[in-house]
């Protein structure tokens, strides 16, 4: 029987982070990126940033509130545009920058330690595995990835890194982790490719071979666990909860809004990757744009956007159906869309690899290691 689980209803009023798009330029052209304008410099206004930083004011009091800038690259946008666009913030923001670390030197790195930035960089393992990873005339960015590294640890500033895998299955696991434990970062993200926006390759993968690739990646892991492994510590923090029967106090009550402010301060709530996208039923899945209509009031509307009440009966069809609900909270709105062109649909490809064969693997990994701990 599968259980009631009480969390993910609803939309919550507050975030626990917000999303900007400093440029929608990026200097690279991945094959797997799933960005429309990514060959554009629009850049973000800082009446944009303005306005954002007026509506969390209030929220970053409460606790600690992050800001993730993301792209585009949002370096492309220029150290002095990208501080001009953080000065409105206040001390109570955290701010973080998803960067393929191409342009990283070492005035970068000055300007991270002077404004306390997280840094999170792009790579994909060894330099073989970075094919995907191109600059705009088509030549490997490997080497200019590197060299943006080796100016962080020269630095000593911390990192995180986040993996892209296009093709899981066993023996890439082991050589990926570590690599990255060579590399120095220290928190690691995989993310299975996923088909949404302009990428329209494949994600579909033999069952097999994903779940074998998770369980291997866990055993290296635990072989050395120097990195926060991302996947693979959620995954652990939920088995141990279901065992301990606290299984449904691990998800959200509500669903995080995740408010993505793109360069013009439109926003689109839920899933950063359908912005700058359009479709004749939705529109623009835009919920408002913060230079006419404060944050807060956009978040206390969400659900009168349209496709949203699409979604959230989509969420309700996964709560009603799916064993794994309680591990995932219900499929990622991009996905959905991109792979089955609407909200209310239920098991997604992204389902399958990042989160089905992820909790499998998992589980094979402890039947294989600690029978005892798995009935």
């Amino acid at each position: 029987m599968t259980p009631v689980w009480s969390g993910m209803r609803g939309i919550a009023s507050v975030p626990t982070y917000v999303v900007m798009q400093p440029t929608t330029l990026c200097n690279l052209d991945c094959a797997y990126c799933y960005l429309p304008f990514r060959a554009a410099d629009n850049r973000m206004p800082v009446e944009v940033a303005r306005a954002v930083a007026a509506s969390i004011e209030g929220w970053a009091r409460d606790g600690r509130f992050s800001v993730v800038w993301h792209g585009g690259e949002p370096l492309a946008a220029g150290r002095d545009h990208l501080a001009a666009l953080f000065e409105p913030f206040g001390p109570g923001v955290e701010h973080h920058v998803q960067t393929n670390a191409t342009l990283i030197d070492d005035a970068w790195c000055d300007f991270f330690q002077t404004h306390d930035v997280r840094v999170s960089v792009s790579v994909d393992g060894p330099e073989p595995r970075n094919g995907d990873r191109v600059t705009r005339g088509g030549r490997p960015a490997y080497d200019r990835i590197v060299r943006g590294i080796e100016a962080l640890r020269r630095h000593d500033i911390g990192f995180s890194a986040l993996c892209v895998v296009g093709d899981p299955r066993p023996g890439t696991a082991t050589e990926l982790y570590d690599y990255f434990l060579g590399l120095g970062c220290d928190v690691l993200g995989i993310n299975v490719e996923e088909l949404e926006g302009v990428n329209t390759r494949t994600n579909r993968h033999t069952a097999a071979d994903v779940t074998a690739f998770w369980a291997e990646l866990v055993t290296a892991w635990r072989a050395d666990p120097r990195i926060h492994l991302r996947e693979v510590e959620w995954s652990l923090r939920y088995v141990a909860a279901v065992l301990d029967e606290t299984a449904d106090d691990l998800l959200p009550r509500q669903l995080d809004p995740i408010p993505t402010i793109a360069h013009d301060g439109s926003v689109v709530l839920l899933s950063p990757e359908l912005a700058g996208f359009s479709d004749p039923r939705y529109g623009d899945f835009t919920s408002g744009n913060v230079l006419s209509t404060p944050l807060a009031e956009i978040l206390a509307g969400a659900a009168d956007t349209p496709w949203i009440g699409e979604f959230l009966r989509g969420v309700e069809s996964c709560r009603a159906a799916c064993p794994y609900f309680g591990f995932c909270g219900g499929a990622h709105a991009a996905n959905r869309y991109f792979e089955q062109g609407r909200f209310d649909t239920t098991e997604t490809d992204h389902c399958r690899n990042s989160k089905i064969r992820l909790l499998e693997g998992v589980l094979d990994h402890a039947r294989d290691h600690e029978p005892s701990a798995v009935r």
